[in-house]
């Protein structure tokens, strides 16, 4: 009994780690897709959700890519966003997830933080997805 409490206890101490943010579940790269109108709408839309100043938002590059991940399609976005009124300004990684199946439902990941480690983490998972951030500068 007594091992039985110490196993469950280390496992869940095991969760309380920091990680990098994983969006290659199990290793599985995605496809590369194209960024139709629609896709960009639903990227767009939740990304700016979660900024300070949405309407100042800029898009850079974004490159998204699909797979079949325990028997449900999902969409992995990866980009960069400029939000002038936040409180870095600069061009920030995100990366993100759609799921089709699910109502097109938006999941952000994980999304820089104004650190050079934030940007090394987020793009760090982004290549190992198969969707290395290729940052052309903003859109307009």
């Amino acid at each position: 009994m007594r091992k039985t409490v110490r196993l469950l206890s280390a496992a869940s101490l095991c969760g309380c780690v920091a990680a990098a943010p994983q969006p290659d579940a199990g290793g599985q790269r995605v496809n590369s897709i194209p960024i139709s109108l629609a896709l960009e709408e639903i990227i767009t839309t939740g990304i700016r959700q979660r900024l300070h100043d949405p309407a100042s938002a800029k898009f850079g590059a974004m490159l998204a890519g699909e797979r079949v991940l325990n028997g449900h399609q999902e969409i992995v976005v990866c980009g960069t966003v400029r939000n002038a009124s936040g409180a870095y300004g600069g061009d920030e990684p995100f990366v993100a997830k759609i799921f089709p199946d699910a109502g097109s439902s938006f999941e952000l990941v994980a999304m820089g933080d104004g650190s050079p480690n934030g940007r090394l983490v987020v793009g760090a998972a982004c290549r190992t997805a198969g969707l290395p951030i290729l940052d052309a500068g903003p859109k307009t």
